[in-house]
């Protein structure tokens, strides 16, 4: 996704409106100062909490071998 491209003037005016869309689409803003960029404004990385997060990438791509749900009390023996 391109960076959003705004003057000192633009982002004065609409700052809340451009940090809003950089935290909800994690494009980078670049402003600029007479057509010459000069600050780089990008999103923090959310700290990935549940497991749905976390394994998200990984989705589609686990294979099981045999039944989930069977009893695995044969696989340690008598304990």
């Amino acid at each position: 996704m391109p960076a959003i491209r705004v003057s000192k003037g633009s982002l004065k005016a609409r700052m809340l409106e451009y940090f809003r869309e950089v935290e909800r689409t994690g494009t980078e803003l670049i402003v600029l100062d007479h057509n010459k960029p000069v600050l780089r404004i990008t999103a923090i990385e959310r700290e990935k909490n549940t497991a749905g997060e976390v394994f998200r990438k990984d989705r589609g791509k686990i294979k099981y071998h045999e039944d989930i749900n069977a009893p695995t009390t044969d696989e340690w023996g008598d304990t």
